[in-house]
């Protein structure tokens, strides 16, 4: 690995399976890292404040924003997300490869200030796959799994401005298709 680290920017709609594609990489390559964004939202069962997510609420995150240490946030049904610009310098710095887990408006805005990310858009095998995702997740009412199924068509039309579109349909091929495409990437 060269001096400079790595960014790699993944992007799906919600229930693309973008999260379980990034677990699957970080586990096989445990010298990766996870960036850990910050958001208003309520921690789902079994996340942890600064290894999943840093949760602040709304008051502190809007102080952050204000003060410019963010490199990109979104608001995204009803909460705020973002990623803090000290913490992914720092660990470019480090030479470290750095993971990605973004909506596709925060994801594109990665790309803009460190244009050799890499991106890479998880797309869902078809809008009923990805709705019974999100239904199979029992976390979300009704009205939000609207929202994300009408945000999702919305970032479906964004998925051609990233380096690569990889279908998650077998969460094994899916794997090896984006270790693949990393490695064309970074060779």
């Amino acid at each position: 690995m060269s001096s400079r680290g790595r960014l790699i920017v993944f992007a799906s709609p919600s229930g693309g399976g973008k999260g379980t594609v990034i677990r699957q990489l970080l586990d096989q390559h445990p010298d990766w890292g996870f960036s850990c964004s910050a958001t208003t939202r309520a921690p789902r069962p079994g996340e942890e404040d600064g290894k999943h997510y840093y949760f602040l609420n709304r008051d502190e995150f809007q102080r952050r924003v204000a003060a410019g240490e963010f490199l990109e946030h979104e608001a995204v049904h009803s909460d705020l997300y973002g990623t803090l610009k000290s913490v992914t310098q720092e660990r470019l710095e480090q030479g470290e490869t750095v993971i990605f887990d973004l909506d596709v408006k925060g994801a594109l805005s990665v790309k803009r200030h460190y244009p050799e990310a890499f991106s890479i858009f998880i797309v869902p095998p078809s809008m009923a796959v990805l709705e019974q995702r999100l239904r199979g997740r029992k976390t979300e009412s009704e009205e939000v799994i609207r929202l994300r199924l009408t945000r999702a068509a919305m970032e479906l039309g964004l998925a051609d401005q990233f380096d690569v579109r990889i279908v998650n349909d077998v969460l094994e091929q899916t794997v090896a298709d984006v270790e693949q495409a990393i490695a064309n990437r970074f060779a």
